[in-house]
């Protein structure tokens, strides 16, 4: 087998657990062809995750770990924080614009908003509750980037239709994220969704992250945004001196 990178193989050991419930790190090493003490590593890093629960020589899945993750659960989390930091973003859009919105809750958010004061937009997204939002408004043309559906999920996910992407000039990216940190920018524990993010990153003008202050501090299992490839991040009121500090020191703008 070639060599795969860190997601690929976290991946694989995801979708293994989804099937098996438990695994061994002897089985994993047979399956994977890795040898076992890199395969520990990647446990012990997904069990701090809330990925999984290590056992003695393996790890169960987690039976909380898709209701922890689900987007019903973020969706109902910090509602205030997401109200304040959509309606700051909202200030941003202005007419003829081409956007992009995750499918992140925090961007559900924000379409609500753009929903009840419509002007004439493109509005690019992968979020399956974003489109569905959108979809009755007769000043947004939508265009849903296909992919797979995979069970608990409100995105889209893969690159399968990622081609996409590079035939429109989108002008600001709008994105949440699991965690953010200085070193590692912004970071997704979903692996599938991920890769398409980098792509969506990539074909944007300027990456806008909607993050209230949990998020700060916080590093999940896979990085789609360098801190260079912020513009701007979206924040609530209760956001530490000490990152304001940082943010100032990186270049980044922040609302």
């Amino acid at each position: 087998m070639s060599k795969m990178f860190v997601h690929e193989r976290r991946n694989m050991i995801l979708d293994y657990l989804k099937k098996e419930q438990r695994i061994t790190v002897k089985e994993l090493s047979q399956i994977l062809k890795v040898s076992e003490a890199t395969l520990r590593n990647d446990l012990s890093d997904m069990e701090q995750e809330g990925l999984l629960k290590r056992t003695h020589g393996g790890a169960v899945l987690l039976d909380f770990d898709q209701s922890k993750y689900s987007f019903s659960t973020r969706e109902k989390k910090n509602k205030e924080e997401k109200s304040y930091i959509s309606s700051k973003a909202e200030k941003l859009i202005s007419s003829n614009q081409c956007i992009l919105l995750d499918a992140s809750s925090t961007a559900l958010e924000l379409a609500k908003r753009l929903k009840n004061d419509p002007k004439r937009l493109t509005i690019v997204t992968n979020g399956i509750y974003t489109a569905l939002e959108l979809r009755d408004v007769p000043e947004f043309t939508v265009i849903l980037i296909g992919g797979v559906m995979r069970t608990g999920s409100s995105a889209l996910e893969s690159t399968i239709d990622a081609g996409v992407l590079g035939k429109i000039n989108i002008d600001i990216m709008f994105t949440s994220a699991s965690g953010f940190d200085f070193e590692n920018g912004l970071t997704d524990f979903n692996v599938y969704e991920v890769e398409l993010k980098k792509e969506m990153v990539k074909a944007s003008n300027r990456v806008v992250a909607l993050l209230d202050h949990t998020k700060f501090g916080n590093s999940s299992l896979v990085s789609f945004a360098s801190v260079d490839e912020i513009d701007t991040i979206i924040t609530d009121q209760h956001l530490s001196e000490e990152n304001i500090e940082k943010l100032r020191k990186y270049g980044i703008n922040f609302l």
